[in-house]
């Protein structure tokens, strides 16, 4: 008889993690901005390294140390980033990621510029997420909508109002009375209203 499965009674069992779905997706974003505006701060560095191996044809970046981040985000830059991530529903995280890499991938801003891009993505990625729930509510209104033929009923009940009816006879009630009713277009429906005998 083994005694493994004795052993583990002390073992907590495995959970799922406690942080809240919107922490993550807040946790996701902000890093992604930080990693995109490192890379654009070494891309930009890179540009102006080459520009100056250019001027004096000798390449010294042997001799260069790594470059330290200068470009940070301000506190309040970075809690209005922050409050903008905390609103996006964790099904957008991925699309939103993806749509601002492609972006630095098209425009390769400077490093001052990729927060802003950020920002920009954010509000597209909100304004779609407001769209499709208002598209999602009016399909929800309309699925819970009562069924039934509720627009015949009421041209039934229409068709029975006469309000023009009086008790005096025309000439031209008579003739209309005698003569065949007229031919109606196949594309239409016939709609006749109930014979009073």
């Amino acid at each position: 008889m083994s005694l493994i499965p004795w052993l583990r009674w002390n073992e907590a069992p495995p959970r799922l993690s406690s942080r809240r779905p919107a922490d993550t997706v807040l946790e996701t974003l902000m890093m992604e901005l930080a990693g995109q505006m490192r890379e654009a701060e070494r891309q930009q560095w890179e540009r102006g390294n080459a520009g100056s191996k250019i001027c004096t044809g000798v390449d010294y970046s042997w001799l260069a140390s790594a470059p330290r981040p200068t470009y940070d985000l301000s506190p309040g830059e970075r809690l209005q980033l922050e409050d903008v991530c905390a609103k996006i529903h964790p099904s957008y995280c991925g699309p939103a990621i993806l749509r601002f890499r492609q972006l630095l991938a098209e425009q390769e801003p400077k490093v001052q510029e990729v927060s802003q891009l950020f920002r920009s993505v954010l509000q597209e990625v909100l304004e779609r997420m407001k769209q499709e729930e208002e598209a999602h509510k009016l399909t929800r209104q309309w699925s819970l909508r009562p069924r039934g033929n509720l627009a015949l009923a009421t041209f039934k009940t229409r068709a029975r109002i006469t309000p023009f009816t009086s008790d005096i006879r025309t000439i031209s009630e008579d003739v209309e009375r005698d003569m065949p009713p007229p031919l109606r277009t196949w594309s239409m429906p016939e709609f006749r209203a109930p014979k009073e005998d």
